[in-house]
């Protein structure tokens, strides 16, 4: 009869494996998203957190149905109207009746919101400099050229 416990299988002295494209992809993302905050926690939009981050990502939100937007971010529209609560609450965007449809709104960006883009731009590019620097220029035109690629609809 064994001693060993069915859940020693998952200890620490085994080997780990080597990550899926999923971790290697969520990694640098996340050093991404660590530095955008950085920066626009520095500049004054210290009232930001990562949930914020998703409605700002490309193309960001500016004139989208709050509908389009939940589908876009895979989100619930409910989770989607708690984020745009916060960001209408703290001036980052209003949400403005739609001129095509009153009963429809859109999301429009107010100064500070269009402030706090063009400061996330500014922190992506420091990063993707600091790529280019270390995988150099070349290996980094084509790692961005794959992720392009990578996100053309099949």
């Amino acid at each position: 009869m064994s001693t060993t416990s069915k859940s020693s299988h998952f200890t620490k002295s085994e080997a780990v494996q080597p990550p899926l494209i999923g971790a290697l992809l969520r990694m640098p993302w996340e050093a991404v998203q660590r530095h955008m905050l950085e920066r626009l926690h520095e500049r004054g939009f210290d009232d930001l957190d990562a949930a914020h981050l998703n409605v700002f990502q490309y193309p960001g939100p500016d004139g989208a149905k709050p509908s389009e937007l939940a589908a876009r971010l895979r989100i619930s529209k409910q989770a989607l109207n708690y984020l745009l609560g916060e960001l209408e609450r703290l001036d980052y965007l209003e949400r403005r009746p739609d001129p095509d449809d009153l009963r429809s709104k859109r999301v429009a960006l107010t100064p500070r919101g269009t402030a706090a883009i063009t400061v996330i731009r500014e922190a992506v590019g420091e990063i993707e400099t600091t790529w280019a620097q270390q995988l150099g220029p070349k290996r980094f035109a084509q790692l961005r050229n794959l992720l392009l690629d990578l996100n053309q609809p099949t």
